[in-house]
């Protein structure tokens, strides 16, 4: 009787640890189906965001190309006159829309002629920079892409004709901020990678952040996540797409210029404790924009105000910052870091400066 009920209870055992391990299982292949399905659903919402920036910019670019004021002044080489026009152009859109564009006009022979956001470079060749504009010599209508010039960027591109004759170009860049900030505000953290083989051309990013063999791009991205990048195998990332390294999946997908060939790529960092906040895929076709925005918009704020790396807002994330932002940033940089530093006394800021925590200082007695 004793060996019968040993039997049974073996017996009991065994089965339970059968259906725990199919339990498991289940769970962990449901788990991995949802991780790839947000992979996919990552990269559709990637498309849109880059098409709509490509949209935008091309719509402005073309306005930009029917500017006969810009035209003329273009046609006679003015180019102070057209430096006036352009940025005076750039400078209403910002103040009616809030929208930072940066355009440049560029010669038929590859110089630069007007830029809306500095005045200093005028007659510089591009030629060296941007053979993407070889593709003009045997088409005329208009291309937006992204490429590879001093930096890389999204580029919508306008030929100007004039009596058939070829008188410049229109050009409006973008370099991924607002992507960034909108991949941002449902968990995800981007970082745009170039090939690090790139930066004979790319000069002006010489000086930006390397990780493996890519430069990052997008200058508005999340510090956090860089220790774990650095310990990533990219040939491991670039053959699965996905990986799990410290409690993050890492997502990646390939970036190609508008010739087709691969130049960098796209990565996604979502930690793991976010997954909670998307949807079941079966719920709805648009299984992204599922997430739970407001509540995982409010769990994202919180966790990078608290870390304070990843809220450029911040004064020591000014303070950082001040050293690293772009030419063409730098005035709208100017303007935020002095409304947020006008708050602080001369010994605050100077404490800021030390490097050391602000003590506040009350006065008044106490009663």
């Amino acid at each position: 009787m004793l060996t019968l009920y040993k039997n049974l209870f073996l017996l009991f055992i065994v089965f339970t640890s059968i259906i725990i391990s199919i339990i498991f299982y289940f769970k962990l292949e449901i788990k991995d189906q949802k991780i790839n399905h947000i992979l996919d659903q990552c990269v559709v919402a990637l498309e849109s965001q880059v098409k709509e920036n490509q949209m935008d910019a091309l719509q402005l670019a073309t306005v930009l190309s029917k500017d006969q004021a810009l035209v003329d002044a273009l046609e006679n080489d003015d180019e102070d006159l057209g430096y006036k026009i352009l940025s005076n152009t750039i400078l209403s859109i910002k103040t009616n829309t809030g929208r930072f564009i940066r355009a440049q006009i560029i010669t038929s022979d590859y110089n630069i002629f007007a830029r809306s956001w500095d005045d200093i470079y005028a007659g510089m060749p591009l030629e060296d920079y941007r053979v993407d504009l070889k593709y003009f010599k045997t088409n005329k209508t208009a291309r937006t892409s992204i490429e590879i010039g001093r930096r890389l960027g999204i580029k919508a591109t306008v030929p100007i004709y004039k009596n058939d004759k070829l008188l410049g170009f229109v050009e409006v860049i973008s370099f991924f901020e607002s992507i960034t900030e909108f991949f941002s505000s449902i968990g995800f953290d981007l970082y745009v990678l170039m090939n690090q083989t790139h930066l004979e051309t790319a000069v002006l990013m010489r000086d930006n952040l390397i990780v493996d063999d890519f430069v990052i791009s997008n200058r508005n991205y999340n510090h956090a996540h860089i220790q774990t990048l650095n310990k990533v195998n990219f040939k491991e990332l670039k053959s699965g797409r996905i990986i799990h390294i410290d409690g993050k999946y890492i997502f990646y997908e390939t970036m190609s210029n508008g010739a087709s060939k691969v130049i960098g790529g796209y990565l996604f960092v979502l930690p793991e404790h976010y997954l909670d906040y998307f949807k079941n895929p079966e719920d709805d076709i648009s299984f992204l924009i599922n997430v739970t925005r407001s509540s995982l918009y409010k769990v994202v704020k919180k966790e990078r105000y608290k870390t304070g790396v990843y809220n450029k807002n911040s004064i020591e994330s000014l303070l950082y910052f001040k050293d690293i932002v772009a030419k063409e940033d730098k005035q709208e940089f100017l303007d935020e870091a002095y409304m947020k530093l006008d708050v602080y006394s001369k010994d605050e800021l100077i404490q800021l400066i030390l490097d050391q925590k602000i003590v506040k200082k009350i006065d008044g007695k106490i009663k």
